[in-house]
């Protein structure tokens, strides 16, 4: 087996972790200001995050149903709108303290990579403007240019985020015992629990409680 070039890699999540905005529901927010999705599309969205919240609802399905409302739109409109938030809304609440983390993983050569179920656009801006390596995101399914209201393969959350995380160090060349995650809510938990070095960033409740009976490390950014 060859070595990897890097030290170790480094995976952040986006969400409350990297920014202080859920992209998801700024995107929602976005697309009905544009006229891109329905008044009831919207309630919807907003229902359905209520019901993850309340753990009314499978928080796979949630996302499912999240994307469901891209049907039929130009692929172009959804990057295009991605961009738009992420400069209008995810870039002003990335919190400070996540560029000087990066620089101090950088500085011992790391491999610095997102790791979240946001879309594949919102990793990619959010990974160019902190020069992260590499993203592992939701993929929305486009046929001929024509988004199909479905991810490709499943979303990236809960287990299939540990999943990814071990797929990738495998094909990679490192071990998941050597590499850090950066997340915040108990849908983390599989994650988290599969790297060497596990890290909560403003941890839910669920979270916060079971990272103190693991020992794991928590750590409050504010800005």
């Amino acid at each position: 087996m060859e070595v990897s070039d890097y030290s170790y890699y480094v995976f952040f999540d986006i969400d409350r972790t990297i920014t202080r905005t859920i992209s998801g529901k700024a995107l929602a927010h976005a697309a009905f200001r544009k006229n891109l999705m329905p008044a009831k599309d919207l309630l919807k969205a907003l229902y359905v995050l209520l019901a993850y919240k309340l753990n009314l609802k499978d928080p796979v399905g949630v996302i499912g149903d999240m994307v469901g409302w891209v049907k039929g739109l130009p692929e172009k409109t959804i990057t295009d709108l991605c961009t738009l938030i992420f400069h209008e809304d995810l870039l002003p609440s990335i919190n400070k303290e996540v560029r000087s983390e990066i620089k101090g993983h950088r500085d011992k050569n790391a491999k610095l990579i997102i790791l979240s179920s946001s879309l594949l656009p919102i990793c990619r801006e959010v990974s160019a403007n902190l020069g992260m390596d590499d993203f592992i995101c939701s993929c929305l399914e486009s046929d001929n240019g024509i988004l199909t209201g479905k991810t490709i393969g499943p979303v990236c959350f809960g287990e299939e985020k540990a999943k990814r995380l071990i797929e990738y160090c495998e094909k990679n060349n490192t071990r998941p015992s050597d590499a850090w995650y950066y997340g915040d809510a108990i849908s983390d938990i599989h994650v988290l629990g599969a790297v060497g070095n596990p890290v909560c960033v403003n941890p839910d409740k669920q979270l916060k409680k079971a990272a103190v009976s693991r020992g794991w490390r928590i750590v409050k950014w504010n800005s």
